[in-house]
């Protein structure tokens, strides 16, 4: 009989989406994981992809409690580490942004755990002059599912153009443009009226779609993101901030 492969137990727990690798090894060596029911502390353990894979109760709550944060973020302000003259946008991630309307805080009713915003750090990058849906986490998993290497999850961006939009411009964003000297992903570009056209990437290259535009001939006014996979900004205001709740997912 054919042995079936293995896998370092780290990374199946984090193709399970019960937490990143590193918070995998974090739980594997405090003996907070099972494999077929059985406790696992060692490090570089392999299982196969058969074997039922569980983290312990008090494991389990502390991923519970890890937060997501979906922001409106403004033109203006960076979404990285703070640059000269320019403040990161996880500054604005204070309760006095929370928005009115979104409520819902994953602490419950309670006081807010001291520092609570701490370990938030944006999972993917939108450039300082664009604005709308920034997601800062704690979680990584969520972070793995946005910007690790296998990421499936899209983004979808509404843009104000100046320049002729013709049907060859169009065709060549959607697709047989380079950039860097690596060809595109197929992009979903379409019009919505007026100067607006609205974009759908699978991937986040650097300033990606103003410099798709120049190509073409284009020049971007603004860029908004609308959406990342299947949570949208809606009408959260600018500047302002939810929580992820815990029946949404990217």
């Amino acid at each position: 009989m054919t042995e079936q492969p293995t896998i370092r137990l780290n990374k199946r727990m984090a193709q399970l989406g019960l937490c990143s690798r590193r918070e995998a090894d974090r739980y594997i060596a405090a003996g907070q994981v099972q494999v077929d029911g059985e406790t696992v502390s060692e490090l570089g353990v392999r299982v196969r992809e058969d074997q039922q894979v569980a983290l312990s109760r008090e494991a389990s709550q502390v991923q519970a409690r890890k937060v997501t944060v979906i922001l409106n973020k403004p033109p203006g302000w960076v979404s990285g580490q703070p640059e000269d003259g320019y403040r990161a946008a996880a500054e604005l991630v204070r309760l006095e942004n929370l928005d009115p309307h979104a409520p819902w805080r994953p602490w419950g009713r309670g006081a807010p755990p001291r520092d609570w915003w701490r370990g938030l750090a944006p999972a993917g990058r939108l450039d300082i002059d664009s604005t709308g849906l920034l997601v800062l986490t704690e979680d990584g998993v969520v972070a793995r599912t946005l910007v690790g290497p296998e990421r499936r999850v899209d983004k979808e961006y509404v843009v104000r153009v100046q320049g002729r939009v013709d049907q060859r411009a169009l065709e060549r964003l959607r697709h047989g443009l380079q950039l860097d000297g690596r060809q595109l992903l197929p992009a979903k570009v379409e019009r919505m009226g007026g100067d607006r056209l609205r974009f759908v990437l699978r991937e986040g290259r650097k300033r990606q779609i103003r410099r798709m535009c120049v190509l073409v001939g284009l020049e971007v006014v603004t860029l908004q993101r609308v959406r990342v996979g299947r949570v949208r900004l809606g009408d959260l205001p600018r500047g302002c901030f939810r929580f992820l709740r815990p029946d949404e997912g990217f």
